[in-house]
């Protein structure tokens, strides 16, 4: 992408504890995001957070007893891509079980410059 471009911000609202065929939901995202050659992808982990089927608060404060802790995926890229990698990951939120939420922004991109990889 170039500097100023407009782009698409997609913020995927899941929980640690949701996955698609036995692997955690928020990596099946990103390897699919990195399939289908999206600029990047961030996944962050909340402290605390409750979506619409929640019956109560999850907190890093009782990770004793829960490790439900909501999670947030964003992705950012030209429009078109992004609507069309929606289409490619909207079947995995009609199989979870509870809910989720996806929604798009509008973002200008000020600079997007790609790295080397290390050599090992």
């Amino acid at each position: 992408m170039e500097p100023n471009t407009n782009a698409k911000l997609m913020r995927i609202f899941i929980s640690s504890t949701d996955q698609f065929r036995h692997e955690p939901l928020y990596e099946v995202i990103v390897y699919a995001a990195k399939r289908n050659g999206l600029a990047g992808t961030t996944v962050l982990k909340g402290v605390m957070g409750f979506g619409a089927s929640s019956q109560m608060v999850s907190s890093t404060r009782f990770w004793e007893i829960t490790e439900k802790l909501p999670v947030v995926v964003e992705i950012i890229d030209e429009s078109k891509k992004i609507e069309n990698f929606y289409e490619v990951i909207r079947p995995y939120f009609e199989k979870i079980r509870y809910g989720c939420m996806v929604t798009v922004e509008d973002v200008q991109v000020l600079m997007h410059k790609t790295g080397t990889p290390e050599k090992n």
